[in-house]
């Protein structure tokens, strides 16, 4: 009797709670990372829970996100959900938080969802984009948003260099010391480089990603752009499984996620992919990557 009556409160509280998804943007420059810190440690989390809390009317509000960006990393198309029983319009809930963050967060989105949608572990894929800009003398603007490498790359060596990442594979050698993540093999499905002026920008869809491996992979390629290594490098760090062998990790600052890939039956809003400097430029406004099989 006793565990009926649990179970029938636990059904009634579930039946006046809402879960709550989210598109969200930010620069991560002066945060570190999406994920709560200690006191005194600036995150993204923190400063969205904080402003939605305000439009729930004091309500606390816990978020789950698609993807926990490191320090210095930045979003487009982060996704993430709460729940609360506090009823409010999804126009409210954008605009509500937006009136409440700092400049450098914004809510693009919001809609009510199932029970069952996980804006972390409903997610089929991700897309990254990382940013560097190829130039004797760094740029004072943007200089937060994007990778200055003074070396001259020649983006061809690079997508020669690329092609051994494409499809599944043990990414052991590009992941950082300190990834959780419980296996190294993950699947890349789209890779590609794109050149626009002093712009290059790696554009990389899988299913999951390892600590640090956009990175890492960025900081390979502009080692064999530059023609510090031979294009088979990338092959010969890959196989090796080991990370000491991939070089140096690239910078934060021109990494950012800028998709999440959900089941169709979510029916999510669409955006442009970001960055917002890249949306006027042709080949970077492209329709989005083929789903996997």
């Amino acid at each position: 009797m006793l565990e009926t009556l649990t179970q029938a409160a636990i059904d009634e509280s579930a039946a006046t709670t809402f879960r709550i998804a989210l598109g969200v943007e930010y620069k991560g420059s002066r945060y570190r990372g999406f994920q709560r810190q200690r006191a005194g440690v600036p995150s993204i989390q923190e400063c969205l829970e904080k402003a939605l809390g305000k439009v729930a009317g004091g309500q606390r509000v816990t978020l789950s996100c698609a993807g926990r960006t490191d320090a210095l990393v930045h979003a487009c198309g982060q996704v993430v959900h709460f729940d609360t029983p506090v009823v409010r319009s999804m126009h409210s809930w954008v605009m509500g938080a937006n009136m409440n963050l700092p400049g450098d967060i914004s809510v693009t989105w919001a809609r009510e969802m199932p029970r069952h949608f996980d804006a972390r572990f409903s997610a089929m894929a991700r897309r990254y984009r990382y940013v560097i800009y190829n130039d004797p003398i760094r740029p004072a603007h943007m200089a937060e948003e994007v990778t200055w490498n003074h070396r001259p790359l020649d983006i061809q060596r690079m997508r020669e260099a690329a092609r051994c990442f494409l499809g599944t594979h043990d990414f052991s050698a590009f992941r950082a010391r300190q990834c959780q993540a419980k296996s190294p093999i993950k699947t890349i499905h789209h890779l590609e480089l794109v050149e626009h002026g002093r712009l290059i920008v790696l554009d990389v869809r899988a299913n999951a990603f390892l600590h640090h491996m956009v990175r890492n992979i960025a900081g390979v390629l502009m080692t064999i752009g530059a023609g510090e290594r031979p294009t088979e490098w990338a092959r010969e760090v890959l196989e090796t499984r080991v990370r000491r062998t991939g070089g140096v990790t690239a910078h934060p600052y021109g990494l950012y996620l800028v998709e999440v890939d959900y089941p169709e039956e979510f029916e999510l809003p669409k955006r442009y992919l970001g960055p917002h400097f890249l949306s006027a430029l042709p080949d970077c406004r492209e329709t989005r990557a083929n789903p996997p099989a």
